[in-house]
């Protein structure tokens, strides 16, 4: 009785203590409401979470980098629902933490041997070549080098290490896969609802602080659900819808298959009502890629057919005129469109500044950070439209060359690997992620795509995948030698 009593008069002095705690708490979250804004409340309340996440990721390390690739995803929608919170450098936070993690993990032991190869390599030279940039005897503002370096080389130089050690298994291929496909099938249905039920007052609130003179033509939205504009949702929808296609004809299991398929019509769809031109291309001639890489025959001639029937359609009738989206995609294939016509212009404007500067303006003199942090730079408020000539711009011709031999590389040595693959199901895999790097290229052609983030990450998480596909294959099986050869070989 006295022992109950005792723990009975202790369990009620515990909770009277909790509760005294609580109301503390949530009188001092108040005050801060109240005087310094929901904002740093809300970083508070979140904090346990923040501290969880971060123990996660010491215990997990590949938490981290599937973390990192979801909020690749998700940062710029934040950011426009969120406005003045810098997003933009959760990514940096996330992929320093999970190398933190990496480094100081203490129980599974990660094959840093893995990184012994040309791809990490080449992303090294790739970020000391710009580090020497700083240097540029145009003596750009540091302050452009800092902003602009992250998409151009530094979310390169960290991710691809990265899936070299966390997505070294044949399991992780398949989660990989899952995890874009799904996440891009959640963004073609914002898109979808953002098309036909409207936009959020927060994405309204974007449009109408300037987007909408790019995002609302002939008064049709061009959709861009939760990337950083339309530009960007068209050309990853495109590179995804791609991969699901290509997956949905390869010797998998018939849900499977299913899945792959209606995922990919339905991410095409949100391709077409992105209004994203330069898409169509990374569309086309990622496939092109892949009849090549499928080796036969028959497929190639029907895929070249298909292609050639939907090229015909759009360039030399009117089918589907009435619908924007078509029309617009239409546009693309038109040499006279005056979208085309101003990037030409721009392009021989770029030139004549450029014939005397073989290592370019340096990085961050053009497009948002020229104009923002090089306005003495004479080509700041050039839009550069392409990668390819935003390359050109800030390391000059010298720099667009090694980067357009580093791309080739990377895409020669990938096609080598899906052509040498001997296991079917894998080589239909790796044959997506080969496609997709080829439409992502081809879509830099005409937009900045390959440095924007969701689809940076894809590919640069898709080039270790390709590499450590070799140790997956399965083994070639030397050939049995026959009786009589071996009486042969014994005479």
């Amino acid at each position: 009785m006295k022992d109950d009593l005792f723990y009975t008069v202790n369990e009620r002095k515990i909770n009277f203590y909790w509760l005294v705690c609580g109301s503390l708490l949530a009188v001092y979250l108040g005050w801060l409401i109240a005087v310094k804004g929901i904002t740093i409340a809300s970083v508070l309340m979140l904090l346990p979470f923040i501290v969880g996440f971060v123990v996660l990721v010491f215990s997990y390390p590949k938490a981290g980098y599937i973390a990192t690739i979801i909020f690749c995803y998700m940062q710029a929608g934040l950011a426009r629902q969120f406005d003045g919170v810098p997003f933009g450098l959760g990514q940096d936070g996330l992929m320093i933490l999970t190398w933190l993690a990496l480094i100081f993990h203490r129980g599974e032991k990660f094959r840093f041997r893995h990184l012994k190869n040309d791809l990490v390599f080449i992303s090294v030279a790739w970020f000391l070549l710009t580090v020497l940039e700083i240097g540029n005897p145009e003596r750009p503002s540091i302050d452009g080098w800092i902003y602009e370096m992250r998409s151009t080389t530094l979310y390169w130089v960290l991710s691809v290490p990265l899936a070299f050690m966390v997505f070294n298994k044949k399991s992780d291929l398949d989660f990989f896969f899952h995890l874009v496909i799904i996440i891009s099938l959640i963004s073609a249905l914002y898109g979808i609802k953002q098309l036909y039920i409207g936009v959020s007052d927060a994405e309204r609130a974007w449009l109408d602080a300037g987007a909408k003179r790019t995002h609302i033509l002939f008064g049709k939205l061009r959709v861009f659900s939760f990337y950083t504009d339309a530009g960007q949702f068209g050309a990853a929808q495109a590179i995804m819808a791609l991969m699901c296609i290509i997956l949905a004809v390869g010797p998998h299991p018939t849900k499977m298959k299913i899945f792959y398929l209606i995922s990919g019509f339905i991410i095409l769809y949100g391709m077409l009502i992105s209004g994203t031109r330069g898409a169509l291309f990374g569309l086309l001639g990622g496939g092109f890629v892949f009849l090549i890489l499928s080796k036969k025959i028959n497929i190639l001639i029907i895929g070249g057919v298909i292609g050639a029937m939907f090229y015909g359609g759009l360039k030399y009738t009117s089918i589907g005129s009435g619908n924007g989206q078509i029309q617009r995609l239409r546009s693309a294939l038109n040499p006279d469109n005056p979208s085309l016509k101003v990037r030409l212009v721009n392009q021989e404007r770029l030139k004549n500044y450029l014939s005397t500067k073989p290592f370019g303006y340096g990085i961050g003199t053009i497009g948002i950070w020229g104009i923002k942090y090089n306005k003495k730079i004479p080509i700041n408020s050039i839009p550069p439209d392409s990668y390819f000539v935003k390359v050109w711009a800030e390391y000059g011709i010298i720099g667009l060359v090694i980067w357009l031999s580093m791309m080739m590389y990377i895409l020669g040595k990938s096609v080598g690997i899906v052509w040498n693959t001997r296991d079917p199901v894998l080589q239909n895999k790796l044959a997506a992620l080969c496609a997709g790097f080829a439409g992502v290229l081809l879509c830099s052609y005409g937009n900045e795509v390959i440095n924007q983030m969701p689809t940076s990450i894809v590919t640069y998480t898709s080039w270790p995948l390709l590499w450590l596909s070799t140790r997956w294959d399965t083994p070639l099986v030397p050939k049995k030698t026959s009786a009589d050869e071996e009486i042969k070989l014994l005479t």
